[in-house]
C-alpha cells in the first residue's frame, strides 16, 4: 500500500503536463485569431460585454450559496431533530432537480409567487402593485443558482466540519469557548483545508452552469454569442470564442486552485514535521 502511494506521488510530481501544453496551444491559436482576424476580433468585442454579467451572476450566486450552504450544514449537524430533517429534506430535493429545470421553475413559478406575496403583504404601502416583469431576470437566475448550489455546498461544509476530530472541539469546549467561538477559532480553520478543493470545484462548475441563464434572455457571454450567431450565421467563429472565454477563465482558476492546494499541503506538512 505504501509502495503504491509513493509510486503515485512520484507520478504526480514527475509527469510532464502535456494536457496543459495542448490546452495552451489551442488557446494561443484562438488568441492569435482574435488579434489577427477581423471577424474573430468583431465577435470577441461583442462577447466581451457579457463577461461582466457572467462574473456578476457567478460571484453573487456563489457568495449567497456559500452563506445558505453554511447555514444548512449547521442545521444538519444541529442537535435539534426538526432542523436536521428540514435541512436534509431541502438538500436532497435541490440536489435532485437539474439546474436548468430549477431556472425555469424560479423564473416562471417562483418569481410570480414572490411578487404576489409582496403585493399581498406590502400592497397598502406601495404606490402601485408590483408586476412580475418588474422582477429582473438576472435576479431570478441568481436565486435559482443560489438555491441549487447551496445544497451541494452544504454537503461540502458538513463533510469538512465533521473531518475535524471531536477531540479538538471538546478541548475548545473545556476552555470555556462559546459554540460560535469554537467554530470560528477551532473548527472552521481546520476544516478549511478539507473544504477548499471541492468548494473551488463548485465555483468553477457554477461559472460553466451560469451559461444556462442565457435561456432566460440574460445577456451573458452565451446569450450574446447566440444572438450574434443567429444574425450572422458565423456559428463556428462565434462558438469558438464562447468556448475560448469559458476555457480561459476556468483553466486559470483551476491552476490557481491547484497552486493554493499545494501550498496548504506544504504548510500542513511543515507544521506536522515541527
Amino acid at each position: 500500500m505504501g509502495r503504491n502511494s509513493s509510486t503515485q506521488n512520484a507520478h504526480d510530481t514527475t509527469d510532464f503536463p502535456w494536457w496543459l501544453v495542448l490546452t495552451l496551444s489551442i488557446g494561443a491559436w484562438l488568441g492569435y485569431q482574435i488579434i489577427s482576424d477581423d471577424l474573430y476580433s468583431e465577435v470577441f468585442s461583442i462577447l466581451y460585454k457579457g463577461i461582466g454579467v457572467t462574473a456578476f451572476v457567478t460571484i453573487t450566486a456563489f457568495s449567497l450559496a456559500c452563506i445558505l450552504g453554511l447555514l444548512l450544514a449547521a442545521a444538519v449537524l444541529s442537535p435539534f431533530l426538526i432542523l436536521r430533517q428540514a435541512a436534509r429534506f431541502y438538500i436532497e430535493v435541490m440536489r435532485g432537480i437539474p439546474i436548468l429545470v430549477l431556472l425555469f421553475y424560479i423564473a416562471f413559478v417562483g418569481a410570480p409567487a414572490i411578487v404576489a406575496s409582496i403585493n399581498y403583504v406590502f400592497g397598502s404601502w406601495l404606490d402601485s402593485p408590483m408586476r412580475t416583469r418588474d422582477f429582473p431576470l438576472i435576479w431570478r437566475a441568481i436565486i435559482a443558482l443560489t438555491l441549487g448550489y447551496s445544497a451541494f455546498i452544504a454537503e461540502v461544509f458538513r463533510a469538512g466540519i465533521q473531518a475535524v476530530s471531536i477531540g479538538q472541539r471538546e478541548a475548545a469546549q473545556s476552555l470555556g469557548l462559546s459554540p460560535l467561538n469554537r467554530f470560528i477559532y477551532v473548527t472552521f480553520p481546520q476544516a478549511f483545508r478539507t473544504i477548499l478543493p471541492p468548494l473551488g470545484n463548485d465555483f468553477i462548475a457554477m461559472i460553466k452552469d451560469s451559461a444556462l441563464v442565457s435561456v432566460l434572455g440574460v445577456a451573458d457571454i452565451t446569450q450574446l454569442g447566440k444572438i450574434y450567431a443567429a444574425g450572422s450565421f458565423r456559428f463556428m467563429e462565434t462558438y469558438n470564442i464562447v468556448a475560448y472565454i469559458y476555457l480561459l477563465v476556468t483553466l486559470l482558476l483551476s491552476l490557481a486552485l491547484r497552486r493554493l492546494e499545494k501550498r496548504l499541503r506544504q504548510n500542513q506538512q511543515w507544521g506536522s514535521d515541527n
